[in-house]
């Protein structure tokens, strides 16, 4: 058994009361960002995220 286009049709409905239309687009391009990190792990690469916000910081030059 597998599924319908009735079930598929039913679980959409209820995603977009969940999320509502507003937000969907964004839930979606999380859901899409985590995959590729995903992929991106099991292939055993090391490149951060396109647009991530991670920054390195300066060494502190002051001694404590």
């Amino acid at each position: 058994m597998g599924l319908s286009f009735g079930h598929i049709l039913i679980v959409l409905v209820v995603v977009l009361i969940i999320f509502g239309a507003g937000r969907l687009p964004n839930v979606m391009g999380d859901l899409g960002k985590g995959i590729r990190s995903f992929k991106a792990g099991l292939n055993g690469e090391d490149k951060t995220a396109e647009g991530s916000d991670t920054k390195t910081l300066p060494p502190n030059d002051k001694a404590s």
